[in-house]
């Protein structure tokens, strides 16, 4: 029986949902900014200084990765464990994606 001062599975599923929306257009926008510094690197490329892509990257990383610690550990210490796992998964591939594409 489920005690009264927990969250439904329903409320769970609808915050997961709601947050992975959330999730994709920030994992887009890290992927269409790293693809757009990349392209304008091809035309000022020296080789000397870092580019703007890896700098890119770097930031959505972190951004990517501190966004799956925050929300995903904060509700997992919720005791919402639908929506935590949700974000740690996620928001992790769109780091390791995000950095993927700096590296290749």
């Amino acid at each position: 029986m489920r005690r009264a001062n927990e969250p439904s599975t329903g409320q769970q599923i609808g915050v997961s949902v709601a947050l992975l929306v959330i999730d994709f257009m920030l994992i887009a926008w890290s992927v269409y900014g790293v693809g757009m510094a990349g392209w304008a690197d091809s035309y000022e490329s020296d080789g000397v200084v870092p580019s703007s892509a890896s700098r890119a990257a770097s930031q959505a990383l972190w951004l990517l990765g501190g966004g799956a610690l925050m929300t995903g550990g904060g509700l997992l210490a919720l005791g919402w464990r639908i929506p935590g796992i949700v974000q740690l998964v996620v928001l992790g591939f769109g780091a390791v994606l995000v950095s993927s594409l700096a590296a290749g």
